[in-house]
């Protein structure tokens, strides 16, 4: 028996979402199951043309199961997916050339260069840059030349990294990209995001560095065993969190306050009027605001 993937949508519907141009990845009310465990329930995603977005959630969430739907490696049971307009599972050929993706533990070829299965991942894309291909093997610290098979996690990652990054692909799909690496690699991965958002690029970011997703993403959707529990942009998530402010007195001791956005100016003026020794205000960061909504929904 065929089970149809847009279940529950209308014809209107199903061409409504097809024809949203500003926004390669749509999901709406996806659901998959293996066996009795039910890997998405439900779950919506929207990235919109040229954003970083955040996909956050513990291991379990259904982070990658959601990312293998887009990139067409299973059929969903319910719900409607839409990656530019076509279907995953049928089109998957033909939307994979504006597709680069980079998993979380990548397994390469061991008998192979690095270069060779730069060349060979990049090439089954369709859009690698030779140039670009040069610049990242010399920024990630890669050394091409050798086998696969002797290379560490962080250097299996690089390789991906750079396969993927030297595309001209519209959409970056990555899962963990960052596993292995050091810091240093880490902030050259970012600075080289940023590079993709700034030529037009759409990147989908599945993290579990939340430094690296703040200062990367323009919209985080998070999610909690397979639903999508909040979706919106970092700054509106933070207008919804308190600000810390604290003041200190020699010999008084310390002053803290938990206050709402809006109230940090009135605070900050009340408190600077007692000439404090230090005054710091510290808005909440991003990993706060991932486990006040997270654990706003197990209650």
């Amino acid at each position: 028996m065929t089970v149809s993937v847009t279940l529950g949508y209308t014809a209107a519907m199903r061409q409504s979402l097809s024809n949203d141009t500003d926004s390669p990845i749509v999901a709406e009310g996806i659901t998959k199951k293996f066996g009795r465990v039910t890997a998405l329930d439900g779950l919506n995603l929207h990235v919109k043309t040229g954003e970083v977005h955040g996909f956050l959630g513990p291991n379990g969430a259904g982070k990658s199961t959601t990312i293998r739907a887009i990139l067409g490696q299973l059929r969903l049971d319910q719900g409607h997916l839409r990656l530019f307009g076509g279907d995953p599972w049928l089109d998957a050929a033909e939307l994979h050339k504006r597709v680069a993706y980079v998993p979380g533990d990548t397994a390469l070829w061991p008998s192979l260069s690095g270069g060779e299965c730069i060349d060979l991942i990049g090439g089954l894309q369709g859009s690698l840059d030779p140039r670009r291909r040069a610049e990242l093997i010399d920024r990630f610290e890669l050394d091409p030349r050798r086998k696969a098979g002797s290379y560490s996690k962080g250097n299996r990652q690089k390789v991906a990294l750079v396969a993927a990054l030297a595309t001209q692909a519209e959409l970056l799909l990555l899962d963990e990209p960052t596993s292995g690496l050091d810091p240093v690699m880490e902030q050259r991965f970012i600075d080289t995001v940023r590079e993709a958002k700034a030529e037009g690029r759409t990147v989908l970011l599945s993290s579990h560095i939340m430094s690296e997703v703040e200062q990367l993403c323009d919209r985080v959707t998070i999610i909690r065993a397979g639903k999508d529990i909040v979706s919106d942009s970092l700054d509106a998530l933070r207008a919804q969190a308190t600000v810390r402010i604290e003041a200190r007195w020699p010999g008084k001791g310390l002053v803290r306050r938990d206050v709402a956005p809006t109230d940090v100016v009135a605070t900050v003026s009340r408190l600077a009027e007692q000439k404090p020794a230090d005054l710091t205000v510290t808005p909440a960061s991003l990993d706060e605001l991932f486990w006040r909504h997270y654990e706003e929904t197990s209650r």
